[in-house]
């Protein structure tokens, strides 16, 4: 078996048109194609094997900007690889004697080759993306036409949130227009952001694009639970519980996101900074985080998945959705916001510095529910928006708090019995400590706020 490792160089610049294009280098999105991609061909092992780079100035930026400075490689400079003929850099391959060779070259070489090696290779091979191709070959010279199977491939958008958002056209949906055509518009806005949203969260390599899909469902849900509210809906209301379940299924991947971020960032003290890294808690809350996106993978990957999504978009695209919205009006919303806004008084009324912490989670809920009738239509609620989003902070920071509380304190009672823990465990009790300081002042902010005016 041979492993074939396809890097194409990232962006380079045509600024200065004296320049020969052997002499070309990287543009600015090219530079910063690399530190994303770097790690993720990393992760899948093409630079395991002996690395061959064409001598283009742009081919050996991009080798630097990919591979990790620490790392112990082979690397060979081949002039060889500076061509656009597939058939050279084919030809060049029957020579070789590695079992895994990592090339980094040009296009339309490298795209040609692929296509001669795959029976059904990407349609394109855009700069900076990458592609393994396994080859049941014994020598390199039994290379040939679809002899290959593709194992992996990657595009810079793929693996960056940054990349993929960069030339995305912001759609405006038409806040001004009438409830009946911006609600409809508006979900389908969302469910094509989720579906696109959907190989940048299986790939994992970016926990930014969990966090806009689970805006984007979240979102989705959100303006049907507004509807269903004040139009008692019942396919609606079904849609609705199923959307729940997926955005509940992320839940908690997206808090040990924020943990592993917030360990990153804290300004600990040396003896707390030194008792995570003694005691492994981010190596154990890593691989939480990699079980559950390998169990979220299934799920999105899953044909139930891809049913309820078809499901959700044929309602979205119904004549049944524009009947529910036809009659919809600004004074529907307000009565229902007035509904809930006493409801949500009613409860925040009875907190205290004794209430437990479920009550406060009822009341970010119901909270919640208040901006998203609100956010029906922002232009005759605009106002109320403002400090809606504020309260609703506060709730989150509170929540976030409560969460990571109880994963640490979790952590260090599987490892309180351990030899050799007391140091880490008295470090890890430092840490929950003053995170439980945080979140009473967070409390007493909330407190403070009151009721809905």
């Amino acid at each position: 078996m041979k492993h074939l490792y396809l890097i194409r160089h990232a962006k380079s610049s045509w600024a200065d048109g004296g320049l020969l294009d052997h002499q070309r280098p990287l543009n600015n999105r090219g530079l910063k194609q690399l530190a994303p991609m770097g790690r993720a061909i990393f992760a899948d092992g093409a630079f395991d094997g002996t690395v061959y780079c064409s001598n283009a100035t742009r081919a050996q930026q991009t080798l630097e900007g990919l591979l990790p400075s620490n790392h112990q490689h082979a690397v060979k400079l081949a002039p060889v690889l500076y061509t656009f003929n597939h058939e050279v850099v084919l030809d060049w391959l029957r020579d070789r004697d590695e079992d895994s060779i990592t090339l980094i070259g040009h296009n339309p070489a490298l795209e040609d080759l692929s296509g001669l090696l795959l029976k059904h290779a990407p349609h394109t091979f855009p700069t900076c993306s990458y592609m393994h191709i396994t080859l049941p070959i014994e020598h390199w010279r039994e290379i040939g036409k679809n002899r290959g199977r593709l194992e992996r491939f990657l595009t810079p958008k793929d693996v960056s949130y940054e990349q993929f958002h960069r030339k995305r056209t912001k759609v405006r949906i038409g806040e001004h227009s009438p409830l009946a055509w911006h609600i409809p518009e508006s979900l389908i806005h969302q469910y094509q952001r989720i579906r696109d949203l959907e190989p940048g969260v299986l790939q994992g390599y970016d926990d930014e694009f969990l966090h806009q899909y689970r805006i984007a469902i979240r979102r989705s849900r959100a303006i049907a639970e507004a509807v269903v509210d004040i139009s008692g809906d019942s396919d609606l209301r079904k849609a609705v519980k199923v959307l729940k379940r997926h955005g509940q299924a992320t839940s908690r991947l997206r808090d040990l996101h924020v943990l592993l971020g917030d360990l990153a960032q804290w300004p600990l003290e040396e003896d707390t900074r030194l008792a995570l890294v003694s005691s492994g808690a981010r190596s154990h809350f890593a691989n939480l985080a990699d079980i559950e996106h390998q169990e979220l993978t299934k799920r999105l990957n899953s044909g139930q998945y891809r049913k309820d999504m078809d499901e959700w978009h044929q309602l979205l695209t119904s004549r049944h959705l524009k009947k529910v919205t036809r009659k919809l009006a600004t004074g529907d919303i307000r009565k229902a916001l007035e509904k809930h806004i006493h409801k949500h008084n009613a409860v925040a009324r009875n907190l205290n510095e004794q209430s437990p912490d479920n009550h406060f989670h009822d009341l970010r809920k119901r909270l919640k529910r208040i901006r998203y009738l609100a956010e029906l239509d922002k232009p005759a609620f605009r106002d109320e928006l403002r400090p809606l989003k504020h309260r609703q902070q506060r709730f989150g920071d509170f929540q976030d708090l409560h969460v990571q509380i109880d994963m640490l304190l979790a952590f260090r009672n599987s490892i309180a019995t351990e030899p050799d823990m007391l140091a880490p465990v008295a470090g890890l009790n430092t840490l929950i400590s003053d995170l439980a300081v945080e979140k009473h002042r967070v409390r007493a902010d909330i407190l403070t706020l009151g009721g809905i005016a």
